[in-house]
C-alpha cells in the first residue's frame, strides 16, 4: 500500500470515529433533555426507580397521605385500557386501570413532578373533584419513574387525589395521548373516551367547562 493510500485510510478512520463520538454525545444530550425539554428520565421504560423500594417510599407515602385508588368495577370500560396494569401510589398495590375506570365518569390527569404547569394545575383538579363529589372520579397519572419525587410534590401541594404511578407511560400510550404534560383524558361511564385535552387548566371552573359536557354531568 502506498503512503498516500495509507494516509487516506487513516484520515477516513479518524472522520468515522469523530462522527460516532458526536452521534453518541447528541444522543446522550437528547436523553438528558428528555421529553418536552424537562424530563430527566425520558426513554427509561421503568415504572419506578430501583431506589423506590417499599421501605424507601414509606415516609413519602405517609407525607402525601393520598386517597386510595378506586376499587375495580364491572361496568363498561375503554377497550384501549384492557390489560393496562400500574401501581397505586397510595399503597403500592397493583391496579388494572381498565377495571378501575369501568362504569365511572373519570378525569385522568397526566403529569410529572418536574412539570411546572402540572404543579399549577393539580390544586385546581383537587378543587374540581371536591365540587363534583361522587359524580366524577379524578385520577392523576404520574408519568415519571421517580415516585418519591411525585409523592413529595403532592405533599407539598396538599393534593391528595388518587394517583397512579406510571413511569412507563402505559396509560398515555394506550389512549394515544400526545407527548405533552399536563394532559387530561375524559372517560364517560359507558366506556367511551370523549376528550383528550393536551393543555393545562388554571381553575376548577375551567376544568368543569371543558370536561363536564363530555361526561353528561353538571357542576
Amino acid at each position: 500500500m502506498r503512503a498516500s493510500t495509507r494516509w487516506t485510510v487513516a484520515a477516513l478512520i479518524v472522520v468515522v470515529a469523530l462522527a460516532v463520538a458526536l452521534w453518541r454525545e447528541v444522543g446522550s444530550e437528547d436523553s438528558r433533555d428528555g421529553w418536552g425539554g424537562g424530563n430527566p428520565s425520558a426513554g427509561v421504560a421503568r415504572e419506578h426507580r430501583d431506589a423506590d423500594t417499599p421501605q424507601a417510599l414509606a415516609v413519602p407515602r405517609a407525607r402525601a397521605d393520598l386517597s386510595p385508588c378506586p376499587p375495580p368495577s364491572a361496568g363498561p370500560r375503554p377497550e384501549a385500557l384492557g390489560g393496562v396494569s400500574v401501581e397505586c401510589a397510595a399503597d403500592g398495590s397493583r391496579i388494572d386501570v381498565g377495571r378501575v375506570v369501568a362504569g365511572r365518569n373519570v378525569v385522568l390527569n397526566l403529569w410529572a413532578y418536574w412539570c411546572g404547569p402540572c404543579a399549577d394545575e393539580l390544586p385546581a383538579m383537587a378543587e374540581y373533584q371536591r365540587r363534583m363529589g361522587s359524580a366524577v372520579t379524578v385520577l392523576t397519572v404520574h408519568q415519571d419513574e421517580n415516585e418519591t419525587a411525585a409523592l413529595l410534590r403532592l405533599a407539598e401541594l396538599g393534593v391528595r387525589l388518587p394517583t397512579l404511578q406510571d413511569g412507563r407511560r402505559l396509560v398515555a400510550a394506550a389512549l394515544r395521548v400526545p407527548n405533552v404534560m399536563p394532559a387530561t383524558v375524559v372517560l364517560r361511564s359507558d366506556g367511551t373516551v370523549t376528550k383528550i385535552l393536551p393543555r393545562s387548566f388554571t381553575s376548577a371552573d375551567e376544568i368543569a367547562a371543558a370536561v363536564n359536557p363530555g361526561m353528561g354531568v353538571r357542576g
